[in-house]
């Protein structure tokens, strides 16, 4: 085979090594070594078949891409996951900002009932304060109105912002009825038409429940976020308070402080009933089924963390009764367990409990345990207030 077909063979992609390795057997003096297993005189080489140059950066240009779309899924996930965390951000910091206006007015409505309950209440006083709750009232409104609110969440904001208003014209319609009627000689009118008005206040209360509450809850649902919490607010604790009965007795209540003096007609309170909870914590001594002590007989009750004692109370007068406080003591020989707490309010003829639970560290042995109800004002008979029930404690 000639030179000139020994170039053919030699193509530039099969690589430099082979022409340095051809190079490299050339002895010192010009001699060329025989090719190993080719013949003396020197036969025709082998073709050194390596790889092309060009499959290198053809592998590196493939990993390149694989990193790079490594690099991406890893940027979007990263973005998904500062997406949801804004999200979440976003919605809790709104629910956190409209239950601090709900919690707000919320404490406003017990005020209300406070005011609406306090012994020896005037006129003057009554329309002082109610005029600077409904300018608080109306500054929640405000509040409310100027949140940012998370698009999703809007028409459920809407209405509480619209039980926030119903609160307003509430306070408002009622102060303006304790006003006109000031002169009235007709309490049940007058304790209707305050009714009426309170209807508002307690309309707020399922307006807040039912059109922000629930369909906020189910807008977190659907947005991933149920464990945000929807805050509560409620204004009216005591439903009973703003019936027309319970209104046209403090219309009178208010009227007659307002003229000053000792509190008319017959005012009275029995202490009814105590009762040991649960009933079966009272193995013995107790009347009835239902845990009830007896101050002719020596109870045995069992101690625990859930023992409690229910006080009933009865308005024995002949006019409303507000702010009763009854108090619960158990002797001690280093001193005495005393509980303390107060009925809002009670119709005549009515009777109303009180509970008193984490009763601590009982005496074990015999001891009783002493109720007593504060008189109210203008209260002649005291005798039936009291009551001392013999009782041993021990445990199961």
């Amino acid at each position: 085979m000639s030179s000139h077909d020994d170039d053919i063979l030699d193509f530039d992609f099969f690589g430099d090594d082979a022409t340095r390795e051809a190079q490299s057997s050339s002895r010192p003096g010009g001699g060329d070594r025989p090719p190993a297993g080719g013949p003396a005189g020197g036969g025709p080489r082998r073709p050194q078949l390596n790889a092309p140059q060009g499959l290198t950066p053809l592998l590196r240009l493939v990993g390149l891409i694989a990193f790079a779309i490594v690099i991406v899924v890893l940027l979007v996930i990263w973005g998904q996951g500062c997406s949801s965390d804004k999200k979440r951000t976003t919605y809790n910091d709104y629910m956190t900002e409209i239950g601090d206006v709900g919690a707000a007015s919320a404490k406003l409505g017990t005020s209300l009932a406070q005011l609406l309950t306090t012994p020896g209440l005037k006129q003057a006083e009554l329309e002082t304060k109610l005029a600077g709750y409904v300018q608080q009232e109306q500054q929640y409104v405000q509040q409310a109105g100027g949140l940012h609110v998370p698009g999703p969440l809007r028409p459920a904001h809407d209405n509480a912002v619209q039980a926030l208003q119903l609160r307003t014209g509430g306070l408002q319609g009622m102060l303006d009825t304790f006003k006109a009627t000031a002169g009235s000689k007709d309490a049940t009118a007058a304790g209707e038409q305050l009714s009426v008005q309170a209807r508002r206040l307690i309309a707020s209360d399922v307006v807040w429940q039912d059109l922000f509450r629930v369909p906020s809850a189910a807008v977190l649902q659907d947005e991933g976020l149920s464990d945000v919490t929807v805050p509560q607010s409620v204004f009216v604790a005591n439903v009973e308070l703003y019936s027309a009965k319970s209104m046209t007795a403090i219309w009178q209540r208010i009227h007659g402080a307002s003229t000053g003096g000792t509190p008319s007609g017959v005012h009275g309170t029995g202490l009814e009933y105590t009762l040991v909870t649960p009933a079966s914590a009272c193995v013995r001594g107790c009347s009835g089924t239902n845990g009830q002590l007896s101050t002719d007989t020596e109870a045995t009750i069992n101690n625990s963390t859930d023992l409690g004692f229910v006080v009933g109370v009865t308005n024995t007068g002949e006019s409303q009764e507000v702010h009763v406080k009854v108090t619960l003591t158990i002797p001690k020989g280093t001193g005495a367990i005393q509980k303390n707490a107060t009925i809002d309010v009670i119709e005549v003829g009515e009777t109303k409990s009180v509970t008193f639970k984490d009763i601590g560290e009982v005496p074990f042995d015999k001891t009783t345990v002493q109720v007593s109800v504060e008189p109210v004002p203008g209260e002649q008979n005291k005798a039936n207030n009291t009551a001392e029930y013999p009782v041993i404690f021990s445990i199961e």
